[in-house]
């Protein structure tokens, strides 16, 4: 009688798994067009991947650009300081009739250079040119003078609160007044302080208008 061909398949009464059967069994099937989140996830992942490549490559770009000079990045240049041009000397009080005075309106307020020339006057100071005049300055006003009449100026200054003080080439000792919008009267007689003291130059924010330079002197007509 022959032998029944033996089953491999099975083993002590127990059925032996092949490997297809594994694989078929461990292997994940692909069920992203059936999973919304998981395809939404792989566009995520690629969207990303496009953009870091994107960057990569506009780094390489850049640096190239960079290293053979068609880009040029601005350097940190230290902001040049400004030079005043203000006296350091501390000057005595000049007496009033000993300074020679010119007073210009620089504003759009009638007579103003005549008024306060009045008052110059009468506290005894050399009055000679008044008139009207254009002046970029803003602020109370300019008292200007070449550097013979530097302690004039301080004395101007001091009947002039606020003012700020320009020097000009000029060599004779005059002071020029050229009152600008911001001016309202001058110190009271009695109240001006005649004690040393140095001028006052321009500040910040009593710069002329759109010029570079520092000081700069506005012009008398």
């Amino acid at each position: 009688m022959a032998r029944k061909p033996k089953d491999i398949t099975v083993l002590h009464g127990h059925r032996v798994v092949s490997g297809q059967e594994l694989r078929a069994t461990f292997v994940e099937h692909d069920d992203t067009e059936d999973n919304p989140v998981r395809l939404r996830r792989r566009i995520l992942h690629g969207v990303v991947l496009v953009l870091l490549v994107g960057l990569i490559i506009s780094a390489i770009v850049v640096a190239l650009a960079i290293i053979n000079g068609q880009i040029k990045l601005p350097t940190a240049e230290r902001s040049p300081s400004a030079v005043s041009a203000c006296p350091a000397t501390t000057f005595d009080y000049t007496p009033n009739d000993k300074v020679s005075l010119n007073v210009y309106n620089a504003t759009n307020r009638p007579g103003l250079a005549r008024s306060v020339a009045d008052e110059f006057l009468a506290r005894k100071f050399a009055v000679a040119v008044v008139d009207n005049t254009q002046s970029g300055y803003r602020g109370v006003a300019a008292v200007v003078s070449g550097a013979a009449g530097q302690a004039a100026a301080f004395s101007v200054q001091r009947n002039l609160p606020k003012s700020d003080y320009f020097q000009d080439g000029r060599s004779d000792g005059s002071v020029d007044v050229i009152l600008t919008g911001e001016f309202k009267e001058l110190t009271a007689p009695a109240l001006v302080d005649q004690t040393p003291g140095r001028l006052s130059c321009p500040r910040e924010s009593r710069r002329i208008v759109d010029s570079a330079k520092w000081p700069v002197i506005p012009k008398a007509g």
